[in-house]
């Protein structure tokens, strides 16, 4: 990780390595957190941080789900993250809003812990590398199966829910593969370990049914993007043949962008490499969050404005 000068730490700036914690805080031992990932892209008007508001809005939302209150309001934790990354003097960077039951009391009990909150950013790339993004990558079907509606709450970005995610991510890597898609109790296709999924079957898009995913902001972006380039889009019930049988099929997370899927369980998907649906979604995604297509602006906060 390249580390910046600064991170937000409970309405303060501080020095990257003073951004410290207790080990006995509630959340390491209990994943009683919430965060995002977001991400500031190069304009041709300075950085410029994609859909703040939504995400600033699912921060919120999955505090709620796990009745955590936030001590802050959602345009201060706005203006913090704006500050974090112009303070960081950065052109492009991911941007991680964190909250969590700090420290306080021990036990399963997280009510008498107090909330902290902090905000950092840094220098990402590609999330699963440059070479991803244009070759695509192989996937594997997990044997974890994601968290099921009434065991967890799949709707909240919570770092509980994320040992789900890891455990299917290093079985994936184990086994020679790029990334884990994780099916839900029923034996439907859910998600990647990180990332939304998407296939196109006769030039339809289609993505799995919300009910056992986390709603992405990228995800809800391409279906926008989708809709206004004429491209039919169907969310639905899909099964791991669904996937072997597709045209094309990609991942689309903050961090994953619009990654290619030319393999999945040793199976070719379509002709193996990134199709003319998802390198179209790929090409205009990136247009926007560089500030190229006027109509979509209104997704830019500009940091500097």
């Amino acid at each position: 990780m390249q580390e910046l000068r600064l991170i937000w730490r409970n309405g303060k700036l501080v020095d990257w390595k003073e951004a410290t914690t207790h080990v006995l805080t509630h959340a390491l031992h209990y994943g009683t957190a919430v965060f995002e990932g977001i991400r500031c892209y190069k304009t041709q008007k300075g950085p410029a941080i994609f859909r703040l508001k939504e995400h600033v809005r699912r921060l919120f939302d999955s505090a709620h789900i796990i009745k955590m209150s936030i001590p802050y309001t959602p345009q201060e934790i706005e203006e913090a993250i704006v500050e974090t990354v112009r303070a960081n003097e950065v052109e492009e960077c991911y941007i991680r809003p964190v909250v969590f039951r700090g420290y306080g009391e021990m036990g399963v009990d997280p009510s008498r812990c107090e909330v902290d909150c902090a905000i950092a950013a840094w220098c990402w790339g590609a999330y699963m590398g440059d070479k991803a993004l244009k070759e695509g990558i192989r996937a594997k079907i997990s044997s974890y199966v994601r968290i099921y509606a009434n065991s967890g709450s799949p709707r909240a970005k919570t770092s509980a829910n994320y040992l789900n995610s890891a455990l299917a991510k290093l079985e994936a890597k184990e086994l020679g593969y790029d990334e884990a898609i994780l099916l839900d109790a029923h034996g439907f296709v859910a998600e990647g370990s990180g990332e939304n999924i998407f296939y196109v079957k006769d030039g339809v898009l289609y993505t799995p049914h919300p009910y056992s995913i986390l709603l992405g902001i990228t995800r809800d972006t391409v279906m926008r993007l989708a809709e206004d380039l004429g491209i039919p889009v169907r969310e639905t019930l899909c099964t791991r043949d669904d996937l072997y049988l597709a045209d094309e099929a990609f991942f689309t997370g903050t961090a994953a962008e619009i990654t290619p899927i030319v393999e999945i369980d040793g199976r070719r998907i379509g002709e193996g490499k990134p199709g003319p649906v998802t390198r179209r979604l790929q090409e205009v995604f990136f247009r926007v969050v560089r500030g190229d297509e006027e109509k979509y602006e209104h997704w830019l906060t500009y940091v500097n404005p």
